[in-house]
């Protein structure tokens, strides 16, 4: 999983859904992909936090998920103080365990690194 380059890529198994994880770390920030089955790009939020609270932004807006996108990306850019990039592309909505998990898979993909 670990990249000398700062790329990391993980498949993950959710309740029979397929997610590819796919992440890009960068001096001040992240990029982090979320894509089912195929790699899409998808909706997009971005996160800058230099202070108590992320400021944040959607770049491509999405039907079901902005919730997740937004949390993902506060989350990273409050804990390395930074910049996080997310897409997520996902053929139909995220059931709330699922949301779960795969944060909490993106997450350790970022402490583990």
């Amino acid at each position: 999983m670990t990249s000398p380059n700062g790329f990391f890529h993980k498949l993950v198994n959710l309740e029979s859904r397929n997610f590819s994880l796919k992440i890009q770390k960068f001096e001040n920030g992240y990029f982090v992909s979320v894509s089912e089955n195929n790699d899409k790009i998808g909706s997009m939020t971005i996160s800058m936090a230099t202070g108590p609270t992320p400021t944040t932004t959607t770049i491509i807006p999405s039907r079901s998920e902005s919730l997740f996108l937004r949390l993902i990306s506060e989350r990273i850019s409050t804990r390395m103080k930074g910049i996080a990039l997310v897409s997520t592309y996902v053929q139909k909505e995220l059931e709330p365990t699922t949301a779960k998990a795969l944060m909490s898979e993106i997450m350790e993909m970022i402490e583990n690194e």
